[in-house]
């Protein structure tokens, strides 16, 4: 084959292999250069809001009675349901009532003896005083007669007294309930001898409940502060508001106040009781059960919010990404408070108008990445799950 056209093969091969090397260039270039990633973005919400501190607590009753007997004796029989309502004064239980019984007539006939015994020493006595003013009998006659009679009123009140201890005890046969609540298990059935200090039930009054919770020391110094200098009412002197949830409750649906603060913090764990009364009309609140409690920490002052989500930790600093005009993502650091209406409040960092990163951060690499921002409303909801195409 001639050179010539042998050169002008090969040139054209090669022209062709770096051609299509520079498109696998090209296409492994356009690869490399990912979209940005998506991301949402909320502005900050400035508003008054209304702090509340939360606490951990627990259930009890306004009135709790363990129901013992006064008197001994078998009991006779149980007249209540365990676990029902009962009302103030209902018999829940009888004591075999026949040695009262016997006991009471006793002292009725000793009374009536009594009575005609002072009866009689009445007109002996009267009969006396007659007969002294004629010197029909003597003077130590008549001492003794008036004595008489004297002894025999005192005799009078001490046999009413037996009467009325005699109707008591027979009255307290009858254990009846001394609060309106609902009942325990009978600790004891019929045919079994109790005494004074046998516990026959429990009753636990059922139309208020407390809460009973315990503020922290730095709290409680807070909260003294802030009602020396009038930004807060003292719970010692009114009835602060509170905000109660049961275990399986979201949020806090239920209302009461605290009536109560403990005169002296604990030692050991540097806390004061407090306690708050609650409604239970219909029964819903159960001693023992646990609480959450939000007790109102202040009036209402203006406050930056953000989604606490969207709050990340650097060691001992806090910060978050906001997105600017050019949607480029740059960090922020801040200082945060408490929650309030379900977001964090920022006390520093941010400003009117900025865009929080608050779904998609862990897409956000580096301060300066660009990034693809969706503005949705800072509402303080938990994120969702969801697939974002890449």
């Amino acid at each position: 084959m001639p050179v010539r056209p042998l050169m002008g093969a090969l040139a054209l091969l090669g022209a062709i292999v770096l051609a299509g090397c520079d498109s696998q260039a090209d296409s492994a270039g356009a690869q490399q250069a990912p979209p940005p990633p998506q991301v949402s973005v909320a502005e900050v919400v400035i508003k008054d809001v209304r702090y509340w501190d939360e606490f951990t607590g627990r259930i009890q009753p306004v009135e709790r009675v363990e129901l013992r007997p006064r008197v001994s004796g078998h009991i006779e029989s149980v007249n209540y349901t365990e676990g029902e309502e009962v009302a103030k004064g209902d018999v829940l239980f009888v004591i075999d009532q026949r040695p009262y019984q016997a006991q009471l007539a006793g002292a009725e006939a000793d009374l009536q003896r009594t009575r005609s015994r002072v009866e009689l020493t009445r007109v002996e006595a009267s009969r006396a005083e007659r007969l002294s003013k004629t010197h029909a009998i003597s003077r130590e006659e008549l001492d003794q007669r008036r004595a008489a009679a004297r002894q025999a009123q005192s005799d009078l009140l001490a046999a009413e007294a037996r009467l009325e201890t005699a109707q008591l005890n027979m009255d307290f046969t009858e254990v009846r309930a001394p609060i309106a609540g609902r009942t325990g298990r009978a600790l004891v059935t019929a045919g079994n001898l109790v005494s004074e200090s046998t516990q026959l039930t429990s009753i636990v009054s059922q139309d208020k409940v407390y809460v009973n919770f315990y503020s922290d020391e730095r709290t409680y110094l807070t909260y003294d502060a802030m009602a020396r200098s009038g930004e807060r009412s003292s719970s010692r002197e009114t009835r602060t508001p509170v905000q109660v949830g049961l275990a399986n409750d979201d949020g806090y649906p239920y209302r009461g106040e605290v009536d109560f603060v403990d005169n002296s913090l604990d030692a050991d764990t540097g806390t004061i009781l407090l306690r708050a009364v609650l409604d239970n009309g219909d029964g819903r609140f159960t001693p023992g059960m646990f609480a959450r409690v939000r007790v109102m920490g202040g009036g209402d002052s203006a406050a930056t919010l953000i989604d606490d989500k969207a709050v990340l930790t650097d060691q001992d600093r806090k910060y978050v990404y906001v997105v600017n005009d050019e949607n480029v993502a740059l960090r922020k650091d801040i200082r945060t408070g408490r929650m309030a209406d379900g977001l964090r409040v920022v006390e520093s960092g941010l400003e009117p108008g900025n865009r929080v990163v608050v779904n998609g951060i862990q897409r956000i690499y580096f301060p300066g990445m660009q990034v693809a921002a969706e503005v949705v409303e800072m509402d303080g909801k938990p994120e969702a799950a969801v697939l974002v195409a890449q």
